[in-house]
């Protein structure tokens, strides 16, 4: 028997992103539109998972799934005898083995009905070959550096004062990581317009973020749009935070309010859920996406 590893950390991530939809069936609104506010009560989480069944869901038409190597040593997706293509109707595939084998995870696990809202790995690369508004690399560093400007963690309050020590506490010690592994210098602000980032700071992170493939990219803006900061995405992709960390870190002020006041019973759950699936995933495509991406194959004895 052949086992095929993609490495502990994806490993890892990819049982927890099967887990929460498991658990929770959350909706992941496709990339194709990456400003979708995430709701906050239950009951429109659920008048959206109707709406949405009525175009995501379909009956599953296939039996197995495999990958191949095709031409120029890209993998394919193969359904039964068919081969996987996107929504644009291209020929999908993907720059690795790894990708693919994570990717014809999403297509095997699904049962009698396929939830293509829960497929967020095969949303991502439909993303990356469609690129449905032909943006360039250029325009791609460019959105997300602007995350920079309205970063989640450089906003502070200046009360209550419990609030401004968590915020302290816990969003203090990423910015002195982020400051300290870049050489850059970030800061912090309670003024409406967030505090002014320097230009030697943005050509850091830009001439950082070039260092990617087009498919990291992918991965890394959509990783920014669900936690509304590039600083705690830099966190995760760069293994300082783990995706828990990251998801209650964008969701602080949120988190000391449910303290104090309580929650609505199950959307706080749902919520956490849902955005932590989303994230996982993200961080996970970028990881695999990078062509240092390389299977390992243990022989086991039966």
């Amino acid at each position: 028997m052949t086992l095929t590893l993609i490495g502990i950390h994806s490993v890892k991530m990819l049982r927890n992103i099967c887990r929460y939809q498991r658990q929770f069936g959350q909706i992941i609104w496709p990339f194709y539109f990456p400003q979708e506010k995430r709701v906050r009560s239950l009951s429109t989480h659920l008048q959206k998972a109707r709406n949405a069944s009525a175009t995501t869901v379909r009956r599953k038409f296939y039996e197995n799934v495999s990958i191949s190597q095709g031409e120029g040593g890209l993998f394919e997706i193969n359904l039964d005898k068919r081969k996987l293509k996107t929504p644009g109707g291209k020929l999908f595939t993907v720059p690795n083995e790894a990708l693919a084998i994570a990717v014809a995870t999403e297509w095997d696990i699904q049962k009698d009905t396929l939830m293509f809202y829960t497929m967020h790995l095969t949303t991502l690369c439909n993303t990356a070959l469609d690129n449905p508004t032909q943006r360039t690399k250029e325009q791609m560093i460019s959105a997300a550096l602007k995350f920079l400007e309205t970063d989640t963690i450089c906003f502070r309050v200046e009360e209550p004062p419990g609030l401004v020590e968590l915020q302290r506490n816990e969003w203090d010690p990423v910015m002195n990581w982020i400051e300290q592994r870049y050489n850059v210098l970030i800061g912090s602000s309670s003024s409406i317009m967030g505090p002014q980032i320097p230009e030697e700071t943005k050509n850091t992170f830009k001439q950082h973020l070039n260092s990617y493939n087009l498919w990291s990219l992918t991965g890394f803006e959509y990783v920014i749009t669900q936690l509304k900061s590039l600083v705690l995405s830099f966190g995760l992709i760069d293994r300082h935070l783990s995706v828990e960390q990251a998801v209650v870190l964008s969701r602080l002020e949120e988190e000391y309010q449910i303290q104090r006041w309580g929650n609505v019973e199950w959307t706080h759950d749902y919520d956490m859920h849902e955005l932590q699936a989303r994230t996982a995933a993200g961080v996970m495509f970028v990881h695999l996406s990078t062509e240092s991406t390389a299977v390992k194959r243990k022989i086991l004895q039966d």
